[in-house]
């Protein structure tokens, strides 16, 4: 009695431990609460020590450096929360699966009405029953990994729009192919059997099989093209906390994308459109005209060359003194503010403050963190156009290198600048 009180106190309501659901989605909403007010607080002033009150640049690290540690301790939660979240998603997913046979179920019995119950019905009933069955044992092994959804799944944690598209293809043409099979072992008579062998023919069915081609290079390439390309230091990618249903459609920070908004758009118009083919004439592989294959087609070219033209390094393109008001002009002195201009230094997907934080200046051979400066509702600094950081005591008098290490580890152009005694 005595331990399942003390279970049941463990795992209640106030539970934020990570080793069950609820305790880490609760864990992880009350350390961003903690957060949000530390980061307002500290925005308005409040909540300074008065040992470093005195001194701008002081305070500014201190609270930085408080700010830090909080954005770690979430992002943590936040790990522990996508976990979480993946392990209970394969029920989910299930749940969509046998919806989707119920539904089959019904449109197949209310369709039959009219046309009475045939034998491509029962085939497709049973094929459906079949895939759903391995869809099922394949999520229970993937459950971990959100279950269905695990092949699509890309390797920054998000779901892939070119993995999604080709899977929904090759889930229909399976479908097709078992459809057909369960009609052929139905068949009693030599010419029925002929006119179904004959339904797989390469004239009937071409227009489905190249869509289903070049959906499937498409995600090989956009593999490699995208694997290359962050190794190249052309790309930068940060890992996602956990998946969304809005991946497919948006880019790495979560902006509408156009090149994967009309791919998934082209591409469920035409499955949908082989789907009621395969409806309509389940004795042959659903015939996709040659106009809406061609459409998928540049559409597929659209998405790679978008794919292929994303991104890019991080460009410093001037180093400047920072000015306060009053302040008088002045070169660059060690303890000097400066002011770094260019484009790209926060990474898609890297705006939470522990990636933020993450953004570092090399000054010499000094290293330079990017002090966190918040402001009401987000932080001014760093900012992916302008970072502002001191110059450290340490670094030498004379030509100095700058240059910028992003969240995603890529690192800019460098810039000399000449900093005075």
């Amino acid at each position: 009695m005595a331990v399942q009180e003390a279970r049941q106190g463990a795992h209640g309501g106030g539970c934020t431990c990570g080793g069950c659901p609820h305790g880490a989605r609760e864990g992880h909403r009350r350390a961003v609460a903690v957060f949000l007010a530390k980061r307002d607080a500290y925005a308005a002033g409040e909540g300074l020590p008065a040992a470093v009150a005195h001194s701008a640049g002081a305070s500014r690290q201190w609270v930085s450096d408080e700010l830090t540690q909080s954005a770690r301790d979430v992002a943590e939660r936040g790990r522990a929360e996508g976990e979480a979240w993946l392990r209970r998603l394969w029920t989910r997913t299930l749940a969509v699966v046998w919806v989707a046979f119920a539904v089959l179920l019904l449109v197949q019995a209310l369709t039959a009405i009219g046309g009475g119950w045939t034998s491509a019905r029962t085939a497709g009933l049973l094929v459906a029953l079949v895939v759903g069955g391995l869809l099922t044992v394949a999520a229970y092994a993937h459950r971990a990994r959100g279950g269905v959804l695990a092949p699509v799944l890309g390797e920054d944690n998000r779901l892939s729009t070119s993995r999604t598209v080709a899977a929904c293809w090759v889930l229909l043409v399976v479908f097709a192919v078992l459809v057909l099979a369960g009609e052929l072992a139905a068949a009693s008579g030599h010419r029925e059997r002929d006119e179904l062998v004959a339904g797989l023919e390469l004239a009937r069915a071409a227009g489905t099989l190249t869509v289903l081609a070049v959906v499937c290079a498409v995600t090989v390439l956009v593999r490699r093209i995208v694997g290359l390309r962050v190794l190249g230091q052309r790309l930068q990618k940060v890992r996602a906390d956990r998946p969304r249903a809005a991946d497919p459609l948006t880019d790495d920070a979560g902006r509408g994308s156009f090149t994967d908004t009309q791919y998934v758009l082209v591409s469920a118009v035409a499955v949908v459109f082989a789907a009621v083919r395969l409806a309509r004439r389940p004795e042959q592989l659903p015939d996709l005209p040659w106009g809406l294959a061609v459409l998928v087609l540049v559409s597929a070219a659209t998405y790679l060359a978008g794919k292929y033209a994303e991104g890019g390094r991080p460009v410093i393109l001037s180093v400047v003194r920072a000015r306060e008001a009053g302040d008088l002009d002045a070169p660059i002195r060690t303890g000097d503010d400066i002011e770094i201009r260019g484009a790209g230094f926060v990474p898609p997907g890297a705006g939470e403050a522990d990636r933020l934080a993450r953004t570092v200046v090399r000054i010499g051979a000094v290293h330079v963190h990017v002090p966190l400066v918040p402001v009401p509702g987000g932080f001014a600094n760093p900012s992916d156009a302008v970072l502002t950081v001191p110059v450290p005591v340490d670094v030498e008098p004379g030509n100095v290198e700058v240059q910028v290490v992003t969240a995603a580890g890529v690192e800019s152009n460098r810039v000399t600048i000449d900093v005075t005694d």
